[in-house]
């Protein structure tokens, strides 16, 4: 995962790194791993299953100390974060296993996003996985697509990849590098 190699580059051992939408606790785990034992982690889910799935599988491995997991949407990262952070991960669309109908919307996520870039360190990033296909996701993946390009290109450079022979809509990923201090 594409996502990950990036992360892997730029996440070290002490960070603070944000996964935007734990789901299952996937992500949640693995950016555990990427910061330590003295790093820490900030998880944002809507749905407390969301939650309760990834706090069990952060207490299997014995993360759960370092994270913080927080069951309100990411566009409210502000309210809980008031450190600078290195990494934030998003994965767009529904939880995987879960209902369709509650899903990521473009407007909040395009919240968050801005956020986010307030609470980056400069040469941090903003990994946004795009999920569009199936019954959920073309039009926060058009909202998206119309809004990042927006973005101050002196504050933050936008990179967008997209497979082109992939059947099924396969996953974008949107990569924001934060280029300097905003004032």
């Amino acid at each position: 995962m594409m996502s990950h190699e990036y992360a892997k580059a730029v996440v070290k051992e002490g960070d603070c790194v944000v996964d935007a939408t734990t789901g299952n606790g996937n992500d949640t785990v693995f950016l555990a791993e990427l910061v330590g034992c003295t790093g820490k982690v900030y998880g944002f889910d809507i749905q407390h299953e969301a939650i309760d799935n990834t706090r069990k599988k952060l207490e299997e491995r014995g993360f759960l100390e370092r994270c913080v997991l927080i069951n309100d949407g990411h566009e409210n990262m502000a309210k809980y974060i008031t450190e600078p952070v290195k990494l934030v991960m998003f994965n767009l669309g529904y939880r995987p296993g879960g209902d369709h109908s509650i899903a990521t919307k473009g407007e909040t996520t395009m919240q968050a996003i801005r956020a986010a870039l307030e609470k980056l360190v400069v040469h941090g990033l903003i990994l946004v996985v795009i999920y569009h296909g199936g019954d959920s996701g073309f039009s926060e993946r058009d909202y998206l697509l119309a809004k990042l390009p927006e973005l101050n290109s002196k504050i933050c450079a936008v990179m967008h990849m997209n497979y082109l022979n992939l059947p099924n809509n396969p996953p974008m990923l949107v990569c924001i590098e934060k280029l300097k201090q905003t004032d």
